[in-house]
């Protein structure tokens, strides 16, 4: 909550991502958001979802066990319009799986939402002291929504054929990251579900040194793949430092900005309408 793990492990929001000079205009006004990130709203803003307090409010054992967490954002809550409920419920669905659930439904007025889970993974182990540059990874998207220095959207949707985002194939992380400023930092256009299965499969990531594969699932159109870039220094658990390439992020989402890119699928909920996002993690081990 004070800002010194950079949304390790957090749900972030109102407004997962980045949203350009802070402000956005909706039914005709105007909102004036925290900057944060530059001359950018991040991840909800100086006090997004990751620094506040939320509410256990169930908490089921058995073979599916299942806790869930709420949080009640006031109208004009970081500059954001309206009362959103948020729940977030994680459930251990079945043998090695992870599922978590998003919810959140405005009350009073329209307003924009797109939540994220922000964890850091790095399947070697977070003691491990190796970093993700050697991660094989497959994404399940053909195209990118392309950014500017500031990280901000352009408004298009490229291919990623010919380019170091290729990651229609397993790749590993460190073949080409130097050939991407900064390392990764993109939002990927995932690819509609092949089956009548309603989810998209997202992402695969294999670390070889421990063998284990993380498989990500998502009801989401958008999946931001970043590799900690900015981590320097951090004392983690026991002791442990984590520093630039620590983790990998995958954050599935709606596309970044998206309340100023009118090409981009709409963020904007209206009061009583629920806003959904459900994300499956797999673990297993292949040697």
């Amino acid at each position: 909550m004070n800002g010194t793990s950079p949304y390790f492990g957090a749900i972030v929001g109102r407004v997962a991502n980045r949203i350009k000079d802070g402000e956005f205009t909706l039914d005709g006004k105007t909102y004036h958001l925290p900057k944060n990130d530059g001359n950018n709203t991040l991840h909800g803003g100086k006090r997004g979802f990751d620094k506040v307090l939320w509410r256990v409010t169930r908490l089921r054992k058995g073979p599916r066990p299942t806790i869930q967490f709420t949080y009640h954002s006031r109208d004009g809550e970081q500059g954001f319009p309206g009362v959103l409920d948020v729940s977030a419920t994680y459930t251990l669905s079945g043998p090695g799986e992870l599922t978590l659930e998003i919810k959140a439904v405005p009350r009073t007025k329209p307003t924009p939402v797109s939540l994220a889970q922000h964890t850091y993974w790095n399947l070697a182990g977070e003691a491990s002291n190796r970093s993700i540059l050697s991660n094989k990874v497959t994404i399940w998207a053909h195209s990118i929504t392309p950014v500017d220095k500031h990280l901000i959207p352009t408004g298009a949707i490229v291919p990623v054929k010919g380019t170091p985002y290729d990651f229609t194939k397993p790749t590993v992380v460190g073949k080409k990251i130097n050939d991407v400023p900064g390392g990764y930092d993109i939002n990927y256009v995932l690819d509609r579900p092949k089956s009548k299965h309603w989810l998209r499969r997202a992402v695969r990531v294999k670390d070889d040194f421990s063998g284990r594969v993380l498989d990500l699932w998502t009801n989401n159109i958008g999946l931001q793949f970043y590799t900690s870039n900015q981590i320097k220094k951090i004392v983690g658990k026991g002791g442990a430092i984590y520093r630039k390439y620590a983790g990998l992020v995958l954050e599935t989402q709606a596309f970044p900005d998206a309340v100023d890119q009118t090409n981009f699928p709409s963020i904007i909920y209206r009061p009583g309408q629920l806003y959904r996002h459900v994300m499956v993690y797999k673990f297993s081990v292949e040697k």
